[in-house]
């Protein structure tokens, strides 16, 4: 019996997706919810298990190909036996004498994200045997992978890129993918239909610092997660959009939107690219919970495993370029929202304080804002409140 693989549903804000890579040809017995393709969105990487188990006895659509949400891509015949040569991939032939055999197939099967980090460590994923369901290879087994079991492939390096002949200036064409194209539309978007301007400010958190050291351990005791800095400033931030409804506002044509809810989306670098995930209702969680999401997010990020859901809506943003060493910057707000703040990096600066030189850990804040329905007073005061709240955090407990 026939059956077709199609391709998931896909949320509304998303119209197209491509295939980025099958990783089972035409022929190739598969087994049910094994991994059969990647599917790109200009917002995650989806992967697409087989129905049953079965032969694939036809690929409708390869490799790069746009495809829709529920789009027909493939054929699995169930009734098809697998192929000789893969007879040691079924349960039946597992006592054969050739466990190297069996391991290659199951190996090669690998998340995305596993699949990204083998392939920075040089190491084939024929060479790992997979922990996850079925041989598949996780984050975790590429992790622990040895990059010394690539070593005997040095001699094919040259098939990898050319090397340029002396005199030569190499080029490499690549392209863009879907989430690159996605986030360079929606910046120069938001570049040209935004009046964007950014305000800054300083601020000391000396008092931020002190509570993490006074508290943090038993924090971590307490609710099994670090105490970062990102509760602070979502905290912080919440403050000043209850205070400032505006920046939590959004223009739709003519109209502002003034959203009666808190949803942050927090900055994330994955190996696609930036992505931004949205904490729910920011403003009604606690400390231990924001930092738990924000964890959470980071993990999937890096593993591919955000879902649309995630990364879909928003009522404001939050990018920490100080996590990479940035000084300041000037955030492009995301659209819809019309506003978006920007940490950077804590040092230790020179201040005046009472007439003297003092040393005190600074950090330089920037929020961008859309001056079409954001006044400057507006945006400056709500700067200003966030640096109140993280100079005194007592300010966030009795909500002054």
């Amino acid at each position: 019996m026939l059956i077709e693989v199609k391709v998931p549903q896909l949320s509304e804000s998303v119209a197209e997706a491509s295939l980025v890579a099958w990783h089972k040809k035409e022929g190739e017995f598969v087994r049910r919810d094994e991994n059969l393709v990647d599917i790109e969105t200009d917002k995650v990487v989806l992967e697409t298990p087989a129905p049953a188990d079965g032969v694939l006895v036809k690929i409708l659509k390869g490799d790069g190909a746009p495809v829709t949400s529920g789009e027909v891509i493939a054929q699995i015949d169930t009734e098809a036996k697998p192929a000789a040569g893969e007879a040691a991939t079924t349960p039946a032939s597992a006592p054969t004498a050739q466990p190297a055999a069996q391991a290659a197939p199951a190996a090669a099967v690998a998340s995305p994200a596993a699949r990204k980090i083998l392939e920075e460590k040089g190491v084939a994923p024929e060479s790992v045997a997979g922990s996850g369901r079925g041989g598949r290879i996780t984050k975790e087994d590429a992790l622990a992978a040895q990059p010394a079991a690539a070593k005997p492939a040095v001699a094919a390096a040259p098939a990898v890129p050319p090397v340029a002949v002396s005199g030569e200036r190499p080029e490499q064409r690549v392209p863009m993918t879907k989430l690159r194209k996605r986030i360079a539309e929606r910046l120069l978007k938001s570049k040209n239909e935004n009046a964007m301007l950014t305000t800054f400010n300083e601020v000391n958190m000396a008092a931020v610092i002190e509570l993490r050291k006074k508290y943090g351990e038993k924090f971590e005791k307490e609710h099994g997660v670090r105490l970062g800095f990102m509760s602070f400033f979502v905290k912080a931030a919440c403050a000043a959009l209850k205070k400032f409804p505006i920046l939590n506002a959004s223009v739709d044509g003519d109209d502002i939107i003034y959203h009666g809810y808190i949803d942050i989306g927090i900055a994330v670098g994955s190996p696609r690219g930036l992505v931004v995930p949205i904490l729910r209702d920011a403003d009604q969680l606690s400390m231990a919970e924001i930092e738990k999401k924000i964890n959470e997010f980071a993990e999937k990020a890096k593993d591919g495993r955000l879902s649309l859901e995630e990364l879909t809506g928003g009522t404001f943003s939050i990018s920490n370029g100080g996590v990479f060493g940035s000084m300041l910057s000037t955030p492009i707000i995301n659209p819809p929202q019309s506003a978006i703040l920007g940490i950077h990096a804590t040092k230790d600066r020179p201040v005046v304080e009472n007439g003297q030189i003092v040393i005190r850990p600074i950090n330089y804040l920037a929020l961008s804002y859309d001056h079409r329905i954001i006044d400057g007073r507006e945006a400056v005061l709500g700067l200003v409140t966030i640096k109140e709240a993280l100079e005194d955090p007592a300010r966030l407990l009795f909500g002054v």
